[in-house]
């Protein structure tokens, strides 16, 4: 059963750029950005005053108001990316077996908002105050599980917490399940919503983020000598990962085949990566080898690309051993620049960039990057888009805890 190939039959987003994965695209290609100064939280006190928020938010044709009262904002963006992947798809569930149909989601911390308004309720109020939908508002499984109500699927929900690897492993393990034989059909990818006042507190004071307070558009500069750390942003990127041959037979729009997935361990320091980037090389290798094809094979690198000293870097170490002189003819870029870090959401939304990138041809630049840091040599797609036959697309996501985890989407072969 591991013959069995996986495809992408649906594609869904909530950014700080837009919500429709069409116009998120083009405003990528065209170089916007969605950093701005704090809408949703009042950051009087903070040091850092800016972010990917989204302020403008619509779930309600996925759930009615009573029930979004009982969602926290990191379930209710699952449930807009993954409702609006489902109708990309074109699935009516009620022609499935619901038992082979499941939902593997990635989040790295889950209803920080919910946890942080209870607690802030019970020290003012006491604890008779504190909300009995505390639990299921906040509970990491609470986007997977509030998805597969909602849409009656009886097969594989759980949930996936590797930090900022979180989505591109919850991808990874639904692949897996697919090759298997144990769904046919897995909704994917991950959500997050970790902008709360304790949530910017805590990375704003283990020196984490950017502090480009007056230009907040020009914060996230991936590989950018001048980067000073990540944005940190919210939102969702859900797929509809489905068997080729299931996906065939009802006449799906077939976006890509997802063909390998590698995930390691550094095994080093709880927040800094590997300096030499060798736990990020092996999950690479690790993709390609499970897709069986060589690193020249891969045209396009959605890099972690985080806008960190550290970590720039060590990616561009890593790419570097895994593909040898191919390094420098790949082209590479990271649409953190314009969307900052969604954390454990972020492999979901960059999967989402990948397979446009192979159905359109075409690499999204990394914006702000204006002066290349000298360690940071490859081609990054500096400022603009570049137009290019897209075979290949590697997915990158490396997480505090040193978790490593990649994946490849490619043209249907």
């Amino acid at each position: 059963m591991n013959d069995r190939r996986v495809v992408v039959t649906g594609l869904g987003l909530v950014t700080p750029l837009g919500h429709c994965v069409n116009e998120v695209w083009q405003r990528l290609l065209d170089g916007h950005c969605g950093i701005h100064t704090f809408t949703t939280i009042d950051t009087t006190h903070h040091k850092v005053h800016f972010g990917g928020d989204i302020a403008e938010f619509d779930v309600s044709g996925f759930a009615d108001a009573r029930e979004v009262k009982r969602l926290d904002r990191f379930t209710q963006f699952a449930l807009r990316a993954g409702g609006t992947a489902v109708q990309d798809s074109g699935i009516d569930f009620e022609q499935e077996d619901r038992t082979k149909c499941g939902v593997i989601l990635g989040s790295g911390i889950g209803g920080l908002s919910e946890i942080e308004a209870q607690i802030e309720k019970m020290i003012e109020k006491g604890p008779d105050r504190v909300s009995p939908f505390t639990v299921p508002k906040m509970m990491l499984n609470a986007a997977g599980g509030n998805l597969s109500i909602y849409y009656g699927l009886k097969g594989p929900n759980f949930a996936i917490a590797t930090a900022c690897a979180s989505a591109t492993n919850a991808m990874g393990e639904a692949m897996r399940s697919i090759r298997s034989g144990e769904t046919d059909i897995v909704i994917t990818g991950g959500s997050e919503a970790a902008i709360t006042r304790m949530g910017l507190a805590a990375f704003q004071n283990m020196k984490a983020l950017s502090t480009r307070n007056a230009e907040p558009h020009r914060a996230s500069r991936p590989f950018d000598i001048d980067r000073d750390g990540f944005v940190l942003s919210e939102g969702a990127g859900v797929l509809v990962f489905e068997e080729l041959e299931r996906a065939k037979a009802r006449g799906a729009r077939i976006y890509g085949e997802v063909i390998g997935y590698g995930t390691t361990s550094d095994a080093g320091h709880i927040t800094a990566p590997d300096p030499e980037g060798r736990g990020a090389a092996a999950a690479m290798l690790a993709a390609l080898n499970d897709a069986r094809i060589s690193p020249s094979d891969v045209d396009y690198i959605n890099a972690h690309g985080t806008s960190t000293p550290l970590g720039d870097k060590a990616e561009t170490f890593a790419i570097k051993q895994v593909f040898g002189e191919h390094a420098r003819k790949v082209a590479i870029s990271s649409t953190k620049s314009a969307l900052g870090h969604s954390l454990g959401a972020s492999g979901g939304i960059e999967m989402v960039i990948a397979t446009k990138s192979v159905v359109e041809g075409m690499i999204p630049p990394t914006i702000n990057l204006e002066n290349k840091d000298p360690q940071c040599d490859l081609d990054y797609t500096a400022l603009r888009p570049v137009q290019r036959k897209v075979r290949v697309a590697l997915s990158n996501s490396f997480g505090f805890g040193g978790h490593n985890a990649c994946i490849l989407v490619s043209e249907l072969r």
